[in-house]
């Protein structure tokens, strides 16, 4: 640390001052051996509320289109959204009687009404909990149980959903639904919420939210049991979209130019949610929604809206670069790929530039629900210094991170080269885990938020994940816990024992596949299996890396499943 002071203090002597390296030479001189930073100094980060945050950019772009259904061309402007939301938040709380702190389940594909409900509700001081459009109703009431919500806003036409949810949860929760087509019919027993949305209220709006209230309540994926809530604040979600502005993904509206940015990804996930539309509203931007992926309406957008930045995951880009549907003069005007939620191969990448047929900015992200989401990035000026090929770059503005050894309580950052477990601190790392207080115990080491991805760090500071203690099985993008799955298959007829792993898949990245122990003198039809975790569970949970009959299944002295051995025989047997 020592050397790298003299050496700015030497070279830099003379232009010192006017490139801030002061400040980076104190930022330098108080960090720990072995603790990485930005090597950014740390930007501030605004203590309004998420709602207070974006309805500041609203005035300022208010004529500018801020969403628009890549479907059906249907939009609202950014003084749509400010005044939308603020009805909406009026009416929750006139009409309905909701007070703040209050939590609201999102059940909804994305559509242009997505943010509006978000903003409007936290607006009104709620606490928002996003749910899969895709979820059955058992994993939906389970997400309704354990979050305490009081509301579900759905579709028009998927309030039978909700409304088997509600049933099994046996409490007389509203319905507020939302028509994608003027010709739909309001179910009965439900509430509309474009009347709420498009109609004035004298009502008093509420005091702001302090920073560190709850603003959502995402459910994150684990391997020792199912979802948990995780607590993110105004204060973790604001920071993260203060941290990302420095890295100049997208451009500010100005009147000359808007950039359009396709919004596929879901917005119930955090990567959707907190990167896809809070950052692009944040800058004035047009979203453009997608309720799903389909080849034929992902084309139609990148054709009809020539978009300037993509947000997207591995498969994804796969298919841009792959799919014989995908032209060169698609893509022209894409100025900025951004790919996260899972690692980007180095070749993978270059196919994709390759198709572009041009230079193009494309840089990889690390973060995670509990971080709301972003830790780090390959920034375009990183990408210029040193080599970054299959790395994650380095941390965001105003964070740490270490590696240390798994088994080492005292959390001592280990060196160069050398694996561990990767924590971080950062204002974007949440309040806790929902109702879990020994998760939440578990999950921090002295302030330190333990990731459970296996890292290290190279002599040039960037960081590369090697694997993943919490094992989860990335499908296109969704995290697949495995143990959800196996409760469900324990459940089947003459299953004694289950576990699941994540095998390769060529259109999916990953995807589930089950080991089963027969209960002796029973048989177990492999079909009928996988037919009963459709009934269970989302599509993408579904067992499409097969089912296989063992044994027993592998366990250590604690009976903790060894994943690790099973994709070792899985790989073993497949070459």
């Amino acid at each position: 640390m020592s050397i790298i002071r003299s050496v700015l203090r030497t070279t830099l002597s003379k232009n010192a001052k006017s490139l801030g390296i002061p400040r980076l030479l104190k930022k330098l001189s108080t960090l720990q051996p072995n603790i990485l930073d930005s090597g950014l100094p740390d930007v501030p980060i605004s203590e309004l509320s998420v709602p207070e945050f974006v309805f500041e950019k609203c005035a300022k772009y208010e004529h500018l289109t801020a969403i628009e259904c890549g479907l059906t061309g249907r939009k609202y402007t950014y003084g749509d959204l400010l005044k939308k939301s603020r009805n909406l938040s009026r009416h929750l709380r006139k009409n309905l009687g909701f007070r703040e702190g209050d939590v609201v389940a999102i059940l909804l594909p994305n559509i242009p009404e997505y943010p509006l409900v978000v903003l409007g509700a936290q607006h009104a001081g709620l606490v928002v909990t996003t749910l899969n459009p895709v979820y059955t109703p058992d994993e939906i009431h389970r997400q309704l149980k354990d979050s305490s919500a009081k509301a579900i806003i759905t579709l028009a036409s998927s309030w039978e959903t909700a409304a088997e949810s509600r049933r099994l949860l046996n409490k007389d929760l509203p319905i507020l639904v939302i028509r994608t087509e003027q010709t739909e019919s309001i179910p009965r027993g439900t509430i509309d919420l474009h009347g709420f949305l498009n109609t004035d209220v004298d009502y008093p709006d509420p005091q702001p939210r302090r920073p560190h209230d709850l603003a959502i309540l995402p459910y994150s994926s684990g391997t020792t049991g199912l979802p948990k809530g995780v607590q993110l604040t105004h204060r973790n979600l604001v920071a993260n979209q203060c941290q990302n502005d420095t890295l100049n993904f997208i451009e500010d509206a100005t009147t000359g130019h808007q950039d359009i940015v396709p919004a596929v990804l879901p917005m119930f996930h955090i990567y959707g949610y907190s990167v896809n539309s809070l950052f692009v509203l944040m800058k004035g931007a047009k979203i453009v929604t997608l309720p799903k992926f389909t080849p034929e309406d992902y084309v139609s957008v990148l054709r009809t809206q020539k978009p300037h930045v993509l947000f997207l995951v591995p498969p994804l880009v796969l298919f841009l670069s792959g799919h014989s549907m995908v032209k060169q003069e698609d893509l022209d005007s894409v100025r900025m790929v951004l790919s996260g939620a899972a690692p980007l191969g180095a070749l993978d990448e270059q196919r994709f530039i390759d198709k572009v047929g041009r230079s193009v900015h494309m840089i990889q992200g690390y973060g995670l629900t509990e971080t709301s989401p972003g830790v780090a990035t390959i920034t375009l000026q990183l990408k210029e210094e040193v080599d970054v090929r299959g790395s994650i770059g380095r941390p965001l503005p105003n964070t740490l991170v270490k590696v240390v050894a798994i088994d080492d309580p005292s959390g001592t950052p280990l060196g160069v080269n050398t694996t561990g477990e990767l924590l971080v601190k950062g204002p974007q790392v949440m309040k806790e885990y929902h109702n879990k207080p020994e998760e939440t115990e578990s999950a921090f080491l002295d302030g330190w938020f333990r990731t459970g991805d296996i890292a290290y760090y190279n002599e040039d500071r960037v960081l590369f994940i090697t694997d993943r203690l919490k094992e989860l099985i990335k499908v296109k993008g969704f995290q697949v816990p495995p143990a959800e799955l196996e409760e469900i298959i324990r459940d089947f007829p003459n299953v004694e024992d289950a576990a699941v792993i994540g095998v390769p898949h060529p259109s999916q990245g990953e995807a589930p596949r089950a080991y089963i122990v027969v209960k002796k003198g029973t048989k177990v039809n492999r079909e009928e299996l996988q037919e009963y975790v459709k009934t269970k569970a989302a599509h993408y949970k579904q067992l499409k890396g097969g089912v296989a009959i063992v044994d027993s299944i592998p366990k250590n002295a604690s009976g903790k499943i060894m994943r690790r051995s099973l994709k070792l025989e899985y790989e073993r047997t497949n070459k």
